[in-house]
């Protein structure tokens, strides 16, 4: 039996129609491994500054995220740098002078640990975090000391408030 062109490309078509589409699953399970593992990767960088205890930080509407850094802790009794315990806030409160000699050693040691070259040394960062009660004088002590340890970026680390960006 002959049919006509019109009756073979219907023909065609209706043979079409049946035949299964296959799906190739391989790329996008390759696609969702990365994005499982991407979302792995940023959902644990989480925490930027050591928590500390017995430490509550000043309330302040924060405009930046905190990058991690050396952490200089100003505690109700001692004062650590990277949660190492460097000297007595009441040797810091008696101690006359304008930098603090010992916190000064505590911080080259960390300058020298630093891998930036010589002509950047003075844009190393630090994160101060003082309780909200630190007296003003012992806060003004450690930020003179970490200028003079060649810490150019200074930062006191806040306690966002509610609906802030930071």
């Amino acid at each position: 039996m002959s049919y006509s062109a019109a009756d073979r490309r219907i023909i065609r078509k209706i043979k079409q129609a049946k035949r299964q589409v296959s799906i190739n699953v391989v790329s996008l399970i390759d696609i969702f491994a990365i994005l499982v593992f991407y979302l792995l990767v940023n959902a644990l960088v989480v925490e930027v500054i050591p928590e500390y205890q017995n430490l509550k930080l000043p309330d302040s509407v924060s405009q930046e995220k905190a990058v991690r850094t050396v952490a200089v802790a100003i505690s109700d009794d001692s004062i650590l740098v990277d949660e190492d315990v460097v000297m007595s806030v009441e040797a810091a409160l008696l101690d006359e002078e304008r930098v603090l000699a010992i916190l000064s050693l505590a911080l080259d040691a960390k300058v020298n640990e630093s891998e930036k070259p010589d002509d950047e040394l003075g844009l190393l960062d630090v994160n101060i975090v003082a309780d909200h009660k630190t007296p003003y004088h012992l806060l003004k002590k450690v930020l003179a000391t970490c200028v003079d340890a060649k810490f150019g970026k200074v930062s006191l680390a806040v306690r966002a408030l509610e609906g802030s960006d930071g």
